[in-house]
């Protein structure tokens, strides 16, 4: 059975159709990315996780957004480039789409509805932006970019964490080793 966040119909970067029913039996860990970001420097844990995991069965997706901070300003190939070059990027990534707001994907629309609260600290980044003059999205909404959902192998969602939370967090790896033992 599919469930509603597999369902999905999405575009590969590259312009090809694609759903995360095509990783049914896998865990997916799915990231709102971008480019020109503080944290942007998470691609590299993010190729490492996928590296260390992906013969395991973990698939890394990574949804370039341009919807916080105007942070992702390039075309998919732009993107697509970016990535290979900076970061070597070897995992899936998909066109760009809108993750918050009323214009929000279907997929992000269906993972925030499963999982409306991100683990880890998001409370401390909410009033860094604050700081910044920025008035952060309340939840169920996406706080920034490299918010994370994992996704397990019968495509429910089984944990949210925090833009923060690095791609090599204990309480992260923890919830990929869970979902992969299952």
């Amino acid at each position: 059975m599919t469930t509603a966040v597999q369902s999905v119909s999405l575009k590969t970067i590259k312009g090809d159709d694609a759903s995360l029913a095509d990783y049914a039996g896998k865990v997916v860990l799915a990231v709102n990315v971008a480019s020109k970001c503080g944290l942007t420097p998470q691609y590299e844990g993010l190729e490492k996780l996928y590296a260390d995991y992906k013969d395991k069965g973990l698939v890394v997706a990574g949804f370039p957004a341009n919807d916080f901070g105007a942070q992702e300003p390039g075309s998919n190939d732009e993107i697509a480039s970016f990535c290979t070059t900076n970061f070597g990027v070897d995992f899936p990534m998909f066109e760009k789409i809108v993750v918050t707001g009323p214009d929000k994907h279907p997929l992000y629309a269906a993972l925030t509805s499963e999982m409306p609260k991100a683990q880890g600290d998001g409370d401390t980044f909410r009033e860094k932006l604050k700081g910044y003059g920025m008035t952060p999205n309340p939840e169920p909404e996406l706080l920034w970019n490299f918010e994370k959902f994992l996704i397990a192998k019968d495509g429910t969602v089984a944990a949210r964490f925090a833009p923060t939370t690095a791609p090599d967090d204990a309480a992260l790896v923890a919830a990929i080793e869970a979902e992969l033992a299952k």
